[in-house]
């Protein structure tokens, strides 16, 4: 994918918005500052620890990033707490 590409496609999108499909099928959008329990030890974070995401970013591969205490980590490392 072309960086030309990735800028249009996320051109409308938000660092502090990320929209959830709930356990019951609910679309809900969240909202930054939000809480997620990490799954497993990495980096600086251990296993059931609840840390704040301030920010979601995205990868030119279109992989989700959550900015946690200035720290990029995949989202598949969290679950969101709603």
């Amino acid at each position: 994918m072309n960086r030309k590409y990735l800028a249009e496609l996320l051109k409308n999108c938000s660092p502090k918005v990320i929209y959830v499909v709930t356990w019951n099928n609910i679309l809900k959008k969240v909202f930054c500052p939000f809480q997620v329990l990490v799954l497993n030890d990495i980096g600086e974070l251990s296993k059931h620890q609840v840390v704040w995401v301030e920010q979601v970013k995205v990868t030119p591969e279109l992989k989700t990033i959550f900015i946690i205490n200035g720290n990029a980590y995949y989202y598949y490392h969290f679950d969101i707490i709603i």
